[in-house]
């Protein structure tokens, strides 16, 4: 079964607040969120087209295991640790499949 990704894009809007979302996401979220979902893999990124845009995906080994952190508390309280510590940043969530994978 090929992997599957959950994608979370995050806009944050007020350029004096990024620093500490950056410090935030790196040093408390995403140590979190791979605990929780038990994934190997997590990746964020700023945008370099749009400085307030922020995204973090998390890798998982096929779709039933992204299907059940969806389900499970796990994500439930991520998102509201998230709301508690970032109540003004909007945020929207993507689950993808791997298609293809290329490398030379």
């Amino acid at each position: 079964m090929p992997a599957a990704f959950f994608v979370v894009r995050a806009i944050v809007p007020d350029a004096e607040q990024r620093a500490a979302f950056d410090r935030w996401y790196e040093t408390e979220h995403v140590p979190d969120a791979v605990k929780a979902f038990g994934v190997s893999k997590a990746w964020r990124f700023w945008s370099l087209d749009d400085p307030s845009l922020h995204q973090a995906m998390y890798q998982f080994d096929d779709e039933p295991k992204l299907a059940a952190m969806l389900k499970g508390d796990s994500l439930q309280k991520l998102v509201a640790n998230f709301e508690r510590d970032w109540p003004d940043v909007k945020r929207s969530r993507e689950t993808l499949v791997l298609a293809q994978e290329f490398s030379r």
